[in-house]
């Protein structure tokens, strides 16, 4: 390569360099955020994980950080424990049961929402009823259910003296212990918290949709239900599938639609534990109540380990049968 050609070539690389450098400062506060978030994924999110550590170890909180890299190994023992407890059969039916239910009635609730939306015509209307259904995302668990308690509490429940003094019921009617109620109750209220914000989403989806579809389609003859089925839930398809896939990755936790630790912890109780209890709360429990961190640090792991197991193989299944998938 000759002297001429390095020089140009050491030009370009430099002008490459300025180039990069001027788009770098004049997109500075972009590049402000992306790094606070990766801080904060650092901290919260993968600094935590070198404690997986504590799963395959006898750890003791006594010893403080340094036994989590210092106490005695014991293998799988924590992990063989769990699977063989007694409770284990009961704890994962729950857990699954109850992650099921909230995607099978939980998870189209928003989709139809918005469909619903979508189609009214009083924008007042309209405005009124997605602010109102997604107002309730930002009340705490705490008093969610409190608010279930004063509204369904056997003793000083409002529905219960309402139906009582209707005559419709005889005695109080025991939702808020009663073992056969808590999968409908914990179910029901997700759906009436999380239904509105998930809403925003999907109609974000059909906001993307190309208006002369539907005028097409109705210069064509079709009718509305015609119109939803052949160009709404089609341009919907990639947010549902996306959100389909999160949600079956979180179906242990419900994340997505309604925090089973959060209502399983508030809502359970003594009464109606055998449907109540799953494993997250069983870990928490013994974890923090016995001590045994080691046990819960061995009970969240096959838990994550089951989630990414999930996520990997819907997104399979979808990009293969859609052509649609989260990565």
């Amino acid at each position: 390569m000759d002297l001429g050609t390095q020089m140009t070539n050491g030009s370009a690389n430099n002008q490459s360099r300025t180039d990069y450098w001027k788009r770098f400062k004049k997109q500075k506060v972009l590049h402000l955020f992306v790094g606070l978030g990766m801080i904060f994924l650092l901290i919260f999110a993968y600094s935590p994980m070198f404690g997986i550590v504590m799963a395959f170890k006898n750890y003791s909180i006594s010893t403080g950080i340094r036994g989590i890299f210092t106490s005695e190994w014991v293998g799988l023992k924590h992990f063989d424990e769990f699977v063989n407890d007694y409770q284990f059969g009961t704890i994962v039916r729950n857990t699954l049961v109850l992650s099921f239910l909230k995607v099978i009635f939980a998870f189209p609730a928003p989709i139809l929402l918005a469909i619903l939306l979508n189609e009214a015509k009083n924008l007042r209307f309209k405005r009124f009823v997605q602010t109102v259904s997604y107002l309730p995302h930002f009340i705490s668990w705490v008093v969610v259910v409190g608010l279930a308690f004063a509204f369904l509490s056997a003793d000083i429940g409002l529905v219960n003296k309402a139906l009582m003094s209707l005559g419709w019921i005889d005695k109080p009617l025991d939702i808020l212990t009663n073992p056969d109620h808590f999968w409908g109750l914990a179910v029901g209220s997700a759906v009436w918290k999380e239904m509105g914000w998930w809403t925003i989403i999907f109609l974000a989806a059909i906001a993307g949709i190309n208006p002369s579809l539907y005028e097409a389609a109705q210069i064509d003859g079709a009718g509305r239900l015609a119109r939803i089925r052949h160009i709404t839930l089609p341009g919907m398809q990639g947010t549902i599938i996306v959100v389909l896939i999160l949600t079956i990755g979180s179906i242990l936790g419900g994340g997505l639609v309604g925090s089973n630790f959060e209502q399983a912890f508030l809502l359970g109780n003594s009464i109606n534990n055998p449907t109540s209890e799953i494993v997250q709360t069983y870990a928490f429990k013994v974890g923090l109540r016995d001590g045994r961190f080691s046990y819960a640090a061995a009970i969240d792991l096959i838990q994550s380990v089951i989630s990414v197991t999930l996520i990997f193989s819907s997104n399979y299944i979808a990009k293969r049968l859609s052509g649609s998938s989260l990565f």
